[in-house]
């Protein structure tokens, strides 16, 4: 015996009758009819139900509609740490070098940026060679020879200047994003 598909579309975000878009917590009526391709679900608002009614259902419910959450941001964006390392070796700041060392490090981790060669120069300075993977181009990067003891001050200057939570602020539980509100109109432990 053939037996149907059973691959059922999820809610549509729009009214199938009307075309409008439902709005988060609004009732809407569901409708499951058998067709030439298989199981067919139409999705109505209640205003609308009167006219889609009157197709021969299978089965028929009534639901909620419910927004589905935005996914999470990425804790660090790969363009927002590409940009930033442009920016830093376009103006050659001095002071930035242990930042565009640590953006290369990130985006090579990352898969973005490869390291094709490494020279010691005379004043015994060692620069990397990093190629884009997607475009070619190549970033010259100074390795600034960073201690451990450095490592994590520089870290926290990278993260904060990403956009991550300044050093010294309360981090997010695992898996949640950082918070786009101002901290300035967030009350604080010390507000309390």
């Amino acid at each position: 015996m053939n037996q149907p598909e059973w691959n059922i579309k999820a809610p549509s975000a729009t009214c199938q009758v009307c075309g409008r878009a439902f709005t988060d917590q609004e009732p809407f009526v569901s409708r499951l009819t058998f067709g030439a391709e298989g199981y067919e679900r139409c999705d109505c608002c209640t205003a609308c139900w009167p006219e889609a009614r009157k197709a021969e259902s299978l089965s028929i419910w009534k639901s909620v509609f419910r927004v589905p959450p935005p996914p999470p941001p990425e804790p660090i964006r790969r363009e927002t740490a590409e940009s930033l390392l442009r920016q830093f070796m376009e103006t050659e700041d001095p002071s930035r070098r242990n930042a565009i060392f640590i953006l290369a490090v990130m985006l090579e981790r990352r898969r973005i940026l490869v390291e094709r060669d490494v020279k010691t120069r005379e004043d015994g300075l060692k620069v990397r060679f990093y190629e884009h993977r997607k475009t070619g181009e190549i970033f010259v990067v100074p390795d600034p020879g960073l201690r451990l003891d450095e490592l994590e001050h520089v870290q926290k200057e990278v993260i904060t200047l990403l956009g991550g939570p300044a050093p010294g602020q309360p981090s997010n539980e695992p898996g949640e994003s950082p918070s786009h509100e101002s901290s300035a109109d967030q009350p604080t432990e010390s507000d309390a």
